[in-house]
């Protein structure tokens, strides 16, 4: 890989892996559209780790009263906000793990295309724009409950294919169910570090079942490029969504699934 291909493909990762806008549909289209090579798997892992690391630290306090919450009060009669909510985070997990490991293989084989992408784009964009202007978003994260989990940890399972996007799709969910953006943003993000790591975990195995030769320094750069790029988007989209709302992220993906429509069929 050039640096150029390890900046810009790191940068889009760390962007878009917190972006209602598909990571895993952006890392495919540089192969898909412009004709790079592909990165291969060990970068792939990298710049997810990258990505990890920056919710794990933007997070570090929410993550550590959901864990000492869950030790102390999970398992009794009297729970917490603190404990419910880490509850919420592991049950909304739970569909998309087992999703992921039925489905990635024929997922890998079957929908990693551009024409998926430009599909899913489009759709699941409309979605989140109908979700944005027609929901109540009344409610914030301490509100949410079992029926809020489910239905978003289900969305979340939806994810795989690609150009859905994972913190979109979710959002989405949220938004549906009546929370507000900030609120339906953070438990998004919050899911993101179980998911992202087992995804990591996987990709590791897999790594090592087929050992091959790396560039060590080009993973550690994606993953830095990643960092950095995954810590602002939280930080920016944190700070600016309940005043823009999901309009500019609907727009775009408006634009790129139709013009990739237009590479793919014409």
């Amino acid at each position: 890989m050039t640096w150029f291909e390890i900046i810009i493909l790191a940068i889009i990762q760390g962007l878009t892996e917190f972006l209602p806008i598909s990571s895993s549909a952006h890392l495919i289209l540089p192969a898909e559209v412009l004709g790079w090579r592909n990165q291969g798997l060990a970068f792939d892992v990298a710049v997810h780790v990258g990505s990890l690391l920056a919710v794990i630290i933007y997070f570090r306090n929410d993550i550590a009263k959901l864990t000492v919450g869950w030790f102390s009060h999970g398992f009794s009669k009297q729970q917490t906000t603190e404990s419910k909510l880490a509850w919420w985070v592991v049950i909304a997990t739970i569909p998309g793990v087992i999703f992921g490991y039925l489905m990635k293989d024929w997922i890998a084989l079957n929908a990693r295309t551009a024409l998926v992408i430009a599909i899913t784009t489009i759709v699941f964009g409309l979605l989140l724009w109908y979700a944005d202007v027609k929901a109540k978003q009344t409610k914030s994260i301490e509100k949410i409950g079992l029926k809020e989990t489910v239905i978003i940890g289900l969305a979340q399972a939806v994810a795989i294919i690609p150009g859905t996007s994972r913190s979109g799709i979710t959002m989405t969910a949220g938004l549906m169910m009546g929370l507000d953006r900030e609120s339906t943003a953070r438990f998004s993000f919050l899911l993101s570090i179980p998911i992202i790591l087992g995804a990591g975990l996987f990709s590791v195995l897999d790594l090592l079942e087929n050992v091959a030769k790396v560039s060590w320094m080009e993973l550690v750069y994606g993953a830095a490029f990643s960092f950095v790029a995954a810590y602002l988007c939280i930080f920016l989209f944190l700070s600016w969504i309940s005043k823009i709302g999901m309009l500019p992220f609907v727009i775009y993906r408006l634009v790129l699934g139709f013009v990739l429509l237009y590479i793919v069929l014409g």
